[in-house]
């Protein structure tokens, strides 16, 4: 296909996908496209219907899952705190047990929303929640890797999408919020730098890929607005006119997934925003936002920048 957009839905029938961190946010956006593109896809998190993670929040991977499978896919929940290496040898061994393979794996555990504190420096960050802040983006992703890749590499055209905030050359010039939420989402970026090399020789491509302003659900709850009235929200912050729904950047993988040339793009840093210009999808409202260029438009002018020019 080249770098020909292509406007036509994926059709990933056969294709198994795990999406590492799927209770909420991107990785449910991303379960959910996979599984409308016809995907098998197994859903993991550490919030179940009988047990919450320390978000405190009611999304539940089953959830998740029951989503995926009427959108079309096949959902499967698999309880798994990706801290504990034994949780996620056991789900690779199920995966391997019930498929024989993977073929896309999706890295967006993440778990740091209520870690972080804004433009506070590090001297000054409580140090026990910027370094478990560490732990859930950076480790979580390390030791999924190290159990679940050996599935992917099986057999050529495996791909890997290192889920982040920002891109490569947008991060590199900018403080992203605090030290400890800097570091998680520049290493990231570099994981899957480094993974495009280490899977190359095994047929597989690795790329980083960041949505941009995202309406997760907990997002919704701070502005007091759903998915289908969120522009509501614009009266009081109208540079939430540049958000995009999960399902946006969940397109955004299920194209890529879909891609029989995805190998050309070994190695890339990635936004939702761009992918849907090259892939033609749009957003659930038929828009194609793109938020990066957006925001350094905003830098580069005192004057206001319309965020309808970049939807």
């Amino acid at each position: 296909m080249g770098n020909t957009p292509r406007t036509s839905a994926p059709d990933l029938h056969g294709k198994i996908a795990l999406v590492a961190g799927a209770t909420r946010g991107a990785g449910r956006g991303i379960a959910v496209r996979l599984g409308a593109a016809g995907a098998t896809v197994y859903v993991t998190g550490r919030t179940t219907r009988e047990r919450r993670s320390e978000y405190d929040r009611p999304e539940t991977i089953e959830e998740t899952a029951e989503r995926v499978t009427a959108a079309g896919g096949a959902g499967i929940a698999v309880p798994t705190d990706h801290l504990v290496p034994e949780e996620v040898r056991a789900l690779a061994a199920r995966i391997d047990a019930e498929q024989g393979r993977l073929d896309v794996l999706v890295n967006d555990i993440w778990g740091g929303e209520k870690l972080f504190a804004f433009d506070e420096p590090v001297w000054e960050h409580d140090l026990d929640k910027g370094l478990r802040l560490l732990r859930l983006g950076v480790e979580t992703h390390a030791i999924t890797s190290h159990f679940v890749l050996p599935l992917l590499i099986r057999r050529p055209g495996g791909l890997v999408v290192e889920m982040t905030d920002g891109t490569a050359a947008y991060n590199a010039g900018r403080y992203r919020n605090s030290y400890f939420y800097d570091l998680v989402k520049n290493s990231v970026l570099r994981m899957a730098f480094v993974l495009a090399h280490e899977l190359k020789e095994h047929g597989g491509t690795a790329v980083a890929l960041t949505p941009g302003w995202l309406r997760s659900e907990m997002m919704l709850d701070a502005f007091g607005v759903a998915e289908d009235n969120w522009r509501d929200a614009l009266a009081k912050v109208p540079l939430f006119a540049i958000s995009e729904s999960p399902a946006y950047v969940g397109r955004a993988v299920a194209a890529l997934a879909g891609d029989a040339d995805v190998a050309r793009r070994n190695g890339e840093s990635l936004s939702s925003g761009q992918l849907a210009q090259e892939y033609g999808f749009t957003d659930l409202d038929g828009s194609r936002p793109d938020c990066w260029p957006f925001l350094i438009a905003s830098e580069n002018t005192d004057e206001p920048v319309d965020p309808a020019s970049y939807r």
